[in-house]
């Protein structure tokens, strides 16, 4: 639970199989359904495999995305997820970098469909679309250091030394998201997150950006959310983090060919 309230996200644990239905029901009754259900194949008194089918019995949480976690894979297994709902299916040990990519993977297809591809450990590691990200930062070594991770990560990336010239790079080039330093020379993060927000007024459209700051003060993120960001991640950075950000901003973005 600790890994994923790092990654922004709110989480329940359960001891069993019915305890966990018993949390579905309660959570959807209370208006609050959960859109992910992680559940271990190996449990006391109920089989994952059951436990994905009760699931998907269970009307009102029909909606819930399932992912089985397993300490051995077995002939059929893959049939048996798709006969029950399950999206992805990881055999442990598991990288965080292989969990998150599934989450957000899994969170971005919707509910398990006969043509949608099972999200599995091999699947994780095809070639991914690519995402063009703009990086507005003025430290030449942050610059390489930043592209170089995203890259790596398989984003497309353009550099802006300043708010001016990223909103310049906006006005000229399509991007799926930003990553604004909050403390450049000439128009600062803040500056270029007002005007970039300023424009959307006219275009209707909405970009997604993360403020990065050097600065871990309190209120910090608050203030950032307030300036119309989306996203907060405080210098130096951890790249696990960073993705965790960034791919849930991204999870319902299309493609690099269907920017527009």
């Amino acid at each position: 639970m600790g890994l994923l309230a790092r990654w922004g996200m709110n989480s329940t644990a359960v001891e069993d199989a019915h305890a966990a239905l018993a949390a579905l029901a309660q959570a959807e009754a209370g208006g609050r359904g959960f859109r992910l259900v992680l559940l271990d194949c190996q449990m006391p008194k109920m089989y994952g495999f059951a436990l994905a089918e009760q699931i998907q019995k269970q009307s009102s949480s029909s909606h819930a995305m399932v992912m089985m976690l397993t300490s051995a894979g077995h002939l059929g297994d893959g049939a048996r997820c798709r006969a029950v709902g399950i999206s992805a299916y990881l055999v442990k040990p598991i990288r965080q970098r292989e969990l998150l990519d599934a989450i957000c993977q899994v969170l971005g297809t919707g509910p398990q469909m006969p043509d949608v591809p099972l999200v599995t450990r091999h699947t994780l590691h095809e070639e991914k679309p690519s995402f063009r990200i703009l990086l507005a930062e003025d430290n030449a070594v942050n610059q390489v250091l930043a592209v170089r991770l995203l890259e790596k990560r398989g984003y497309s990336v353009v550099v802006a030394s300043n708010g001016r010239a990223a909103l310049e790079a906006l006005e000229s080039e399509l991007f799926h998201l930003v990553l604004m330093d909050i403390q450049m020379p000439g128009m600062d993060g803040f500056e270029a997150t007002a005007a970039i927000r300023e424009a959307e007024k006219i275009t209707g459209k909405h970009i997604p950006i993360v403020a990065m700051t050097a600065h871990a003060l309190k209120g910090d993120q608050d203030r950032c959310m307030a300036a119309g960001m989306d996203g907060y991640v405080s210098k130096p950075i951890r790249s696990m983090d960073l993705f965790a950000v960034m791919e849930r901003l991204l999870v319902n973005k299309p493609a690099v060919n269907s920017l527009v």
